[in-house]
């Protein structure tokens, strides 16, 4: 086991590479395809300038040929992927022991394409503020398609959970678009919405959903109470809530239970208190 974490954390590294290519190229609609380029200099980089974070340590953060700086975005999001891939086998491991290697292994390789999809939303979201539809629409299909093997290798009607979970979800934010004539968040957040309740189900999309929400929140109350925005602004501005519905969905699927159990522990301690 602990060689397989090891694996899972250096595959991490470099799909968390090719994953800083997603979301540099798409939001521009460029071919994903061909050699990366400095973004300063435009100097074609060669194998050894893209190793995973070190490439980016060994260089100081800089450009070996025109010495500006790169994004810290870059090692930060390799490291991300790396950590929700080694969470991703553990997480698989421990719900389904003692089932087949063939379910272990469709479980894993699924999510692994959730994580990695759900980090190019969330920096996509927050860089250019757009979820790009070569992403978002992708990532449905292959949620239906999980749900529909699920369906087939488990005895319980899946897909139906799924599909009634992502159509609440998308309906409840297609009617926040709608009321609030879209001023306070994006199309894109419907389809993210959409995404979200067919890949986590009821009752785990509620939870993820008030995450997202209670977040987003507290972060734009405090972006205004650090004066980087007035309260109207704030109020009347289209919010990337993708930053904080992507990050929501990974809590849900490795926490939820947690933290609904949580919840009623609570409910049950102040209803009994009043």
């Amino acid at each position: 086991m602990p060689a397989l974490y090891i694996f899972s954390a250096i595959l991490g590294l470099f799909v968390g590479s090719f994953l800083n290519v997603l979301i540099l190229r798409l939001p521009k609609d460029k071919k994903i395809t061909g050699r990366s380029k400095c973004p300063h200099c435009n100097k074609k980089l060669s194998w050894y300038d893209l190793i995973p974070v070190f490439s980016y340590l060994f260089s100081f953060g800089k450009c070996r040929y025109c010495k500006k700086k790169i994004s810290l975005r870059y090692p930060l999001i390799e490291i991300t992927t790396s950590f929700f891939f080694v969470l991703i086998f553990f997480k698989i491991n421990e719900m389904f022991k003692g089932e087949t290697l063939f379910v272990l292994f469709f479980n894993i390789i699924f999510w692994l394409f959730f994580v990695s999809i759900l980090i190019v939303i969330f920096a996509t979201d927050f860089k250019y503020y757009i979820v790009p539809n070569k992403i978002i629409y992708p990532a449905i299909f292959l949620a239906v398609l999980y749900q529909i093997i699920n369906s087939f290798l488990s005895t319980g009607l899946l897909i139906v959970n799924a599909l009634l979970s992502g159509l609440g979800a998308a309906s409840f934010f297609l009617f926040l678009v709608l009321i609030t004539k879209g001023k306070g968040m994006g199309f894109g957040d419907v389809k993210i919405a959409a995404f979200m309740g067919i890949l986590l189900s009821f009752p785990n999309i509620f939870v993820a959903l008030f995450i997202a929400f209670l977040s987003g929140s507290i972060i734009g109350f405090l972006l205004v109470f650090a004066k980087k925005k007035t309260l109207k602004k704030t109020l009347k501005s289209e919010v990337p809530l993708g930053c904080f519905l992507a990050p929501a969905t990974l809590i849900a699927f490795f926490w939820s239970s947690q933290l609904i159990d949580l919840y009623w522990f609570w409910a049950e301690k102040l209803l009994f208190f009043r």
